[in-house]
Parts: structure tokens; C-alpha cells; sequence
């Protein structure tokens, strides 16, 4: 794992959050929605200077190591020499990361996401309404809520795609909340700590499972 260089983020915070990181690694991989190499995780460990404890490129989340992690700034890169390069997808986390109240990241791939984000793309989002489980994510205190999930199309350019979710989220009328989809690709959500953004996922990924279940039984 990269040495911390900050002085107020101590080699004990690191690890424990890095042990916590690969606990969810291990749910979702059992999930099926981290398979491989897929996925990668993030946990805020200060807003000023931002520093991002974020899983390594191409590990397998099956089995995360505790220095399968390294620590990046606010550009996105290593706080010191690693033998790890982050994720090509950090800067979708930074975007996030930004947020006064974001604590963690989490990228998932599954079946389900995969498949809606596809399907749903060319409506720009995806529509769930009416569901108890909405009462999981945070803020939302009633099943009569109607919550959107925005897709975003693939693309290889992180940086562009990054300042995109940063507009979005930025937004004064109507700013992501919760999630957002990658067409073809995956789930991103966030919550105020690890918890939180856990909780979102697995939330997110039983509604994805609904709908795409009631498309089946339609057809």
C-alpha cells in the first residue's frame, strides 16, 4: 500500500479502511455484481486536501489484498511511489469525491445494471416509482417517490465523461442524486460514508432486478 504522506491521515485509518473496502469487495463478488477484475471501490479519507483511498487497476475483488488499495489527490494520482496504478476510472470517483457530503464510492458491474442501462439508454435514464425498497436510499422517506437514474454512454474518455457527472451534479435545478449508469457497462453510487453508499448499492440492485424481471413476465 502507498505510505501516506499526509500527517493527519494516519497508516491505521489506511489500513482499516482498506479492511472495510475489502469486506465489500467479497459481498459484491458473491453478489455477482463485482465479478473479476470488475468494479472499484473508494473511500474518502479527507475532503482538504482531497485524498481518496481507492482500489488498484485490474485486482481481482474476489480476493482484495490489503495493499490491493493506494491513496490518490484530487488530480487523481498517487500520493507517493506505488508499485500500483489506480483504477482508469478514479477520476469518476474524484468527481464524487469533491462533494462536501460524499464519503465513498461504489462502481459495480451487474447483470442487471448492464443490461437496463442498455436497454433504457436512449430515454436518457431509467424510471423506478412506487417501490418500498426506495425507502433505502437516503432522503427518501415514502414509497410514492419517483426517482430517475441518469445514463450516461460509454466512453474510454474518463476525463470527459468526469466533468460531465461533475455538471450533473453540480446542477442547481436538478442535480444527480443517488446513482447514475454507464450504458453497457455498470452502476455508480455514493453515500455519505462506506455504509451508506453499501446500502445503495444493494437497494439499487434489487429495484434494477425488479424491472428487468417485470420486462420478462411483459414479454
Amino acid at each position: 500500500m502507498t505510505k501516506q504522506l499526509d500527517s493527519d491521515i494516519s497508516d491505521l485509518t489506511v489500513l482499516t479502511h482498506a479492511a472495510a473496502l475489502q469486506d465489500v469487495a467479497g459481498l459484491f463478488y458473491d453478489k455477482g455484481w463485482a465479478v473479476g477484475t470488475s468494479g472499484n471501490f473508494s473511500v474518502v479519507l479527507s475532503h482538504d486536501p482531497l485524498r481518496l483511498l481507492i482500489t488498484a487497476s485490474g485486482k481481482d475483488k474476489r480476493c482484495l489484498a490489503a495493499d490491493d488499495f493506494l491513496v490518490v489527490d484530487e488530480h487523481g494520482k498517487p500520493v507517493s511511489d506505488s508499485r500500483h496504478k489506480p483504477s482508469a476510472e478514479t477520476m469518476l470517483h474524484i468527481a464524487l469525491a469533491r462533494m462536501p457530503d460524499v464519503g465513498a464510492v461504489l462502481h459495480t458491474h451487474s447483470l442487471w445494471s448492464t443490461l437496463l442501462s442498455d436497454i433504457y439508454f436512449a430515454g436518457g435514464g431509467l424510471e423506478i416509482e412506487g417501490y418500498e425498497m426506495l425507502k433505502g436510499l437516503s432522503g427518501i422517506p415514502t414509497h410514492e417517490h419517483r426517482l430517475w437514474v441518469e445514463i450516461f454512454d460509454n466512453t474510454q474518455d474518463i476525463p470527459d465523461l468526469a466533468r460531465r457527472v461533475s455538471r450533473r451534479l453540480s446542477d442547481e435545478n436538478d442535480p444527480l442524486r443517488h446513482a447514475y449508469l454507464i450504458r453497457r457497462h455498470g452502476l455508480y453510487t455514493w453515500g455519505k460514508d462506506l455504509t451508506e453508499a453499501r446500502r445503495h448499492v444493494e437497494i439499487l440492485e434489487f429495484l434494477f432486478e425488479v424491472v428487468a424481471r417485470r420486462l420478462q413476465l411483459r414479454s
